[in-house]
């Protein structure tokens, strides 16, 4: 297939129609093929549900670089949807997701247990999620060798849309940390240099809430989009309070996240 493919877990809600939105937008920039998703339990209800989907498609205004497809699978967000985007070689999965009193809910399910099912990339969006050219792209690194995962789809992004990155990172006052933490950001610019990308290395003061200092960073100056990769070494990922505000920023911005690999045996 010449065209991306970005799929849409598609559930008739007002969030999920955010994310169908969402995807057009994107689909204005780059040929895309956007598939919505929709599971069902029951496989009687499947034709139905398909008509239901076409139909609303025909109500969708589609730019003349997107073609606009569904999908109706008998089976369950959890443990199809990474299935399906992996088989069908998708670049990106775009969903909805609610505030914070509501974000374990998607389609009934929980939106971080989605995001680590899968190896593919997830742009999150909320419902408030303003659709608008992203001039500025926000990339959170730290001390770990995962959190550099995201970096290169960061900068497909940029790409995509012409953006500066601003790569961020706490300064440390340990040394030794300091020095790791100054040669991840070296390996991150000196990517984004090689590959043309407009960026700039922005450290933050170590003191106080790093995901509240990112997102006060992120307001003061003009982010679109927040993106990271979800490294939680927690036992319950879906507690990880750090990708959980981020995701459910109060800004509302869309944030991309990447269920990263453990980077033991990468070289960074």
């Amino acid at each position: 297939m010449s065209k991306n493919l970005y799929i849409v877990p598609y559930d008739f809600t007002p969030v999920s129609d955010k994310a169908v939105e969402y995807a057009l937008f994107l689909g204005g920039h780059i040929a895309t093929e956007i598939r919505l998703v929709h599971f069902t339990t029951d496989k009687t209800k499947a034709f139905e549900r398909t008509k239901e989907i076409d139909k609303a498609i025909e109500g969708l205004n589609i730019p003349s670089t997107v073609e606009v497809t569904s999908l109706v699978k008998v089976g369950d967000v959890f443990s199809d949807l990474g299935k399906i985007a992996k088989q069908e070689r998708a670049q990106l999965i775009i969903m909805g997701t609610h505030g914070m009193k509501g974000f374990q809910r998607l389609s009934g399910s929980h939106a971080m247990k989605v995001v680590t099912s899968a190896e593919v990339p997830f742009l999150v969006v909320q419902k408030d999620t303003q659709i608008m050219e992203i001039e500025n792209i926000m990339v959170p690194v730290d001390l770990t060798k995962e959190s550099l995962q995201i970096v290169s789809i960061a900068g497909d992004m940029a790409n995509i849309f012409k953006s500066k990155v601003h790569v961020l990172a706490e300064k440390q006052a340990d040394e030794m940390l300091n020095t790791r933490i100054n040669i991840r950001t070296g390996i991150v610019s000196k990517e984004y240099e090689e590959r043309s990308i407009n960026s700039e290395m922005c450290f933050l003061n170590s003191s106080g809430n790093y995901g509240k200092k990112i997102i006060n960073y992120v307001e003061e100056n003009n982010g679109g989009l927040i993106a990271i990769a979800y490294h939680s070494e927690s036992l319950l990922p879906q507690f990880d309070s750090f990708a959980q505000d981020l995701i459910t920023n109060k800004l509302g911005l869309p944030v991309l996240i990447v269920n990263s690999k453990l980077a033991s045996a990468l070289y960074f």
